[in-house]
């Protein structure tokens, strides 16, 4: 028995419990209020309002399912890699609104507009988040390609 080997797996997989409940608590008040949430993604003035309503109805949900799946562990190579992409895209926003130099909540976790703001905190918080979601990724990928994709029956 690897010690090391042994310990690494408990931290991913603390790690993985932690983003994928991190990613639920976000979902659930997105999810209830998506008005709300529809507010919050056009204050960063990136997309048309057409496509401002369709990402307030479904990122909540993609979100929730995505956390959900880490947690349980199923599917996790797909599961990780949305959440990995879906960290990316909250970045470029975020440095978007930066650029811009919006003042607006973020609406990560809450929606009501009382939120933590847009600002350099934000930014590291979210650099920080997508990194260990990277983790998380490459973790997941390397020990499912140890395994057979495919095993046939003879």
């Amino acid at each position: 028995m690897n010690l090391k080997s042994d310990r690494m797996k408990w931290i991913f997989l603390a790690l993985r419990w932690g983003i994928g409940a991190l990613f639920v608590y976000a979902a659930i008040g997105k999810i209830a209020n998506p008005m709300a949430f529809a507010a919050q993604v056009d204050n960063y003035r990136l997309l048309p309002y057409f496509l401002v309503t369709l990402v307030a109805a479904i990122l909540p949900w993609l979100e929730l399912c995505c956390g959900l799946l880490l947690i349980v562990g199923k599917w996790l190579p797909g599961a990780a890699l949305i959440l990995l992409a879906l960290n990316l895209v909250f970045l470029i926003a975020i440095i978007s609104a930066l650029a811009k130099g919006l003042d607006i909540s973020c609406g990560c976790f809450s929606v009501s507009g009382e939120g933590m703001r847009i600002g350099i905190k934000k930014l590291i918080e979210n650099i920080l988040l997508s990194l260990l979601t990277m983790a998380i990724y490459w973790q997941v990928l390397s020990t499912a390609t140890k395994k057979p994709i495919y095993e046939g029956t003879k």
